[in-house]
């Protein structure tokens, strides 16, 4: 007879025998899946990389996403770094990530940040002012481009949107009224950029950026001999030259022409940039986060231009003018008229 006092004593007495016997419930394990063997159109539409620019991705970065421990059936580094390239080209939310990889939230959370720092180790080895070519081959290249001379750069910058963050949220609002980070970006001829400012927020002026950065001082030092060109939310400088803002028919015209066409190398970039890792349309982070993201971003985009990886469909953005004009440097509205007399005459 049983009981009365149990509830059920069949499974009161089972539970008794296994903790006895030390009985546990077999553990099931998802076999897993080797990502790499995939066909190559798979591969790219996923995470934006053929098979061998993966490959080397993995080998760039493995020693430092690599598990102490393989305790917990821990994720492989080929994993690891595929789920954060998922999110980097998907810029969807982590648990969709999270569903098509079969992994949870967290997980991706966690893989996200490791790649993301451990990319970040090799800013300085990928993104070099000038650039990895010597300083006159890059002017060579600028000036086959409409024939404007001792160009080693373009500059502009981009406005990352970001969630609204909970600390200083009215420093993120940029003139457009949407939460942001305002990004500097300089770029060669090829698409390669070669500075990037991944820390202000939106409502920072580019002007300001680019007169706190590094890149201003050296400039300013005469280490690096050469022009930046910028738009006309930059003051005219001795090192960075704007349009004119009223040309007159003739030579300032043309030079304002020659200026059109060569600084929409930095435009095409920031959309090659964009288009090939959404993530960077919103990002839902702190911003913090945000920023490491950008610069993560902007290293595999160096990496597939160099490696001369497919290009997305570019998709450039209809840039407003900035309606703060800014006030021109006397010796930068000098060397403007030179450069215009010089190379741009009737």
């Amino acid at each position: 007879m049983a009981c009365p006092f149990l509830e059920d004593p069949i499974d009161e007495e089972a539970r008794l025998i296994r903790r006895e016997l030390r009985l546990r419930r077999a553990r099931i394990f998802r076999p897993r899946l080797d990502t790499f063997s995939y066909p190559p159109d798979f591969l790219f539409e996923r995470y934006c990389f053929s098979l061998q620019s993966l490959q080397y991705i993995h080998n760039l970065i493995r020693p430092l996403i690599t598990h102490i421990t393989h305790r917990g059936r821990a994720l492989t580094t080929e994993q690891i770094l595929c789920i954060a390239l998922r999110f980097f080209a998907n810029g969807s939310f982590l648990y969709n990530i999270g569903d098509a990889e079969h992994i949870s939230r967290a997980t991706v959370c966690r893989a996200i940040r490791k790649v993301c720092l451990a990319l970040k180790r090799f800013l300085s080895v990928f993104v070099v002012f000038p650039g990895h070519k010597p300083v006159r081959a890059i002017k060579e290249e600028f000036h086959g481009i409409a024939g404007f001379p001792n160009v080693i750069g373009c500059i502009d910058g981009t406005h990352i949107p970001i969630t609204a963050p909970s600390e200083n949220e009215g420093d993120y609002v940029n003139r457009k009224s949407f939460h942001s980070i305002n990004v500097q970006i300089i770029c060669d001829a090829a698409h390669i950029i070669t500075n990037v400012e991944a820390k202000w927020p939106g409502s920072v002026h580019d002007s300001r950026i680019y007169r706190e950065s590094t890149i201003s001082n050296r400039l300013e030092r005469g280490e690096i001999h050469g022009f930046l060109l910028g738009d006309r939310g930059y003051p005219c400088q001795r090192n960075l030259i704007t349009p004119y803002p009223d040309p007159q028919p003739g030579p300032q015209q043309h030079f304002n022409v020659a200026h059109c066409r060569t600084r929409a190398r930095v435009e095409m970039t920031i959309g090659l940039l964009k288009a090939r890792f959404q993530c960077l349309r919103h990002l839902r982070v702190t911003p913090e986060r945000a920023c490491d993201i950008i610069v993560a971003c902007v290293i595999l985009h160096n990496i597939a231009t160099i490696r001369g990886e497919q290009h997305p469909a570019l998709q450039i953005e209809d840039t407003e003018e900035d309606p703060i004009q800014l006030p021109e440097n006397q010796d930068g509205r000098a060397i403007r008229d030179l450069i215009c007399n010089n190379h741009f005459p009737c």
